[in-house]
């Protein structure tokens, strides 16, 4: 079997029953999640890593050095929020073919620095190696004060909530890739949402703090990213077509792509997670993003996501969010 039929979420199942169960005690999270988590004294840390290839994530003639510093940093930083907690330490390590512009170089880390500031963020080490292209890998520590948010925690009744607006990140890659004529602003706004993603980390602590537990960061498409916390929690979803936040200027640039858009889109890097409604009233009224109710939890169809139109019928919908095997000839910027 090769690994494109097994597809990314099957191999890592099989990596995780390679592995095994971890032996040691202070283990919190392992393998599945988006950190790992582990206890310190009395505190949790958390650890992640993720990779930026060139002309897999990324091309050169649509990012800019500074903004690929910036979001590999952000990726990384936004696991950690999808888990409550805050960041602390990154480090780097990098692949360069041996023509790369110093100058190239010094703009990424001035993009990875220009981020680290606003989440007080230290670079604290890393590695370089010779490649073919460029290869942007970070691993991020950082640490929990409270309960942490996870994708195995949501129960049946919940309600399924997201902040911020859905599809702006894959719709931002297709104009930029396309070069379709928009006016500067409405651009530079699409821009921005693809190649500087904003990480909630304070809304992720807030989610703890309202005794909100189950959640993920919507990085793969906000149905593939349900799915993963339908599998992991054991549970089914239904959401709510009609009610999905899309941003006036995605309906306006791409009437009839936005729904795809914000459904299997994916790098949004906003919270997706469930909680009692009573709860989310709540969180409502002081998140300092936006959220909206997209659909509920139920207890059968356990690992689905229905889709329901404005009459509850179901409806059918093939693409489910990225996978690097099973998404051939795509490029994830």
């Amino acid at each position: 079997m090769k690994v494109w039929e097994l597809g990314e979420f099957g191999l890592i199942e099989l990596i995780a029953e390679t592995v095994g169960k971890a032996k040691r005690h202070d283990l919190v999270v392992g393998i599945g999640d988006d950190t790992a988590a582990w206890r310190v004294d009395k505190s949790i840390q958390l650890g992640t890593t993720d990779i930026l290839i060139q002309n897999v994530h990324f091309t050169l003639d649509i990012a800019t050095w500074r903004e690929l510093g910036w979001k590999a940093l952000a990726v990384n930083i936004s696991d950690i929020a999808a888990m409550g907690g805050t960041p602390s330490f990154a480090m780097v390590s990098l692949g360069l073919p041996p023509e790369t512009e110093v100058d190239n170089v010094v703009e990424l880390y001035r993009g990875m620095k220009e981020i680290a500031s606003k989440f007080d963020v230290d670079i604290v080490g890393g590695n370089i190696s010779r490649a073919p292209v460029v290869i942007i890998d970070v691993s991020l520590i950082g640490k929990a004060s409270g309960p942490l948010l996870t994708r195995s925690a949501a129960a049946p009744g919940d309600q399924i909530a997201v902040t911020g607006y859905l599809g702006l990140s894959a719709a931002g890659l297709k104009i930029l890739k396309s070069k379709r004529k928009l006016d500067s602003k409405t651009i530079a706004f699409f821009r921005e949402a693809h190649l500087r993603p904003h990480p909630k980390v304070a809304e992720g602590q807030v989610l703890v703090q309202h005794g909100v537990k189950a959640a993920i960061d919507l990085s793969d498409g906000l149905l593939g990213d349900l799915t993963h916390i339908c599998k992991a929690s054991r549970v089914g979803a239904r959401v709510w077509m009609n009610k999905l936040p899309i941003h006036p200027l995605l309906k306006s640039a791409f009437k009839k792509e936005s729904l795809r858009l914000a459904l299997s889109g994916g790098e949004d890097y906003e919270l997706l997670f469930t909680a009692r409604s009573e709860i989310i009233a709540k969180l409502k009224d002081i998140m300092s993003s936006p959220v909206t109710v997209i659909g509920e939890i139920i207890g059968d169809e356990q690992g689905q996501v229905t889709l329901l139109d404005t009459q509850d019928k179901a409806v059918k919908w093939d693409e489910t969010g990225w996978d690097h095997f099973k998404s051939p000839g795509l490029t994830k910027q």
